[in-house]
């Protein structure tokens, strides 16, 4: 059973930058499609972006193209949000996803493994 925990998450000024991290534990996941989906109170959850399992294929909603890099570090078992210029509407919970075997890295049901989440929190 893969355990994943995500950190990172704070409050910060419109504008500013967070860096997200999810670790992996209880299993391998360098061969797993991972993700990061993110949810506003009375809203949806909405994909964020998405990284093949090599690294080779990302994947972002339009809403954070060009701010948000996905990345992933498969030596640690791990994968990374860079959050640079950031708006208050992307205050959500983040949460990191693992092992999306169908390639559809913004399917939020073909992810089998969940972290908890954390909390992303942007003033304007």
């Amino acid at each position: 059973q893969v355990h994943l925990v995500e950190s990172g998450g704070g409050l910060v000024q419109a504008g500013g930058s967070l860096r997200l991290s999810c670790a992996a534990s209880g299993g391998v996941v360098n061969y797993c499609a991972m993700g990061w989906f993110r949810q506003a109170p009375g809203k949806d959850r909405e994909f964020v972006a998405g990284i093949s399992w090599n690294g080779g294929v990302t994947h972002y909603s339009d809403s954070v193209k060009g701010r948000f890099t996905i990345s992933r570090d498969n030596n640690k078992n791990a994968v990374n949000l860079q959050m640079n210029s950031l708006k208050p509407e992307d205050t959500a919970a983040y949460s990191c996803a693992a092992c999306a075997d169908s390639g559809r890295l913004w399917v939020s049901e073909d992810y089998a493994y969940w972290g908890q989440g954390t909390q992303v929190t942007v003033s304007s």
